[in-house]
């Protein structure tokens, strides 16, 4: 009884790095391509690929295994790291469709265009 209930705690864990590692990568896929170069951040190919990885890694293996530890950490690394900088060159929440810094739809992705 005790290892049953065990397991189902790990499978509730395991689902729930799965979506943490999906929410990292939709939001890696909606952020702009020029905010990761203006943030000094490896490309947005790059982290899509890392974080499709993760949770696909996360999905597939047990989470007491040693792959879905390194995909939690490619996982935190964006989020802690990645994104607060994509959101501070994008202009605050967002800089993508649902909402971004409060700007004139003439900014571009470093100031206004029309100068």
């Amino acid at each position: 009884m005790l290892v049953q209930g065990f397991f189902s705690i790990l499978g509730l864990v395991s689902w729930a790095l799965f979506v943490f590692a999906l929410f990292a990568f939709v939001d890696a896929a909606i952020r702009r391509k020029d905010a990761y170069r203006a943030a000094d951040k490896n490309n947005k190919v790059f982290w899509l690929i890392i974080l499709g990885i993760a949770a696909i890694v996360m999905k597939l293996f047990s989470i007491i295994s040693f792959l879905p530890i390194l995909g939690l950490i490619a996982v935190i690394v964006y989020t802690v790291d990645v994104r607060p900088a994509l959101k501070q060159v994008s202009g605050g929440s967002g800089g993508g469709r649902w909402g971004g810094g409060g700007g004139s739809s003439s900014d571009g992705p470093y100031g206004p265009y029309n100068r």
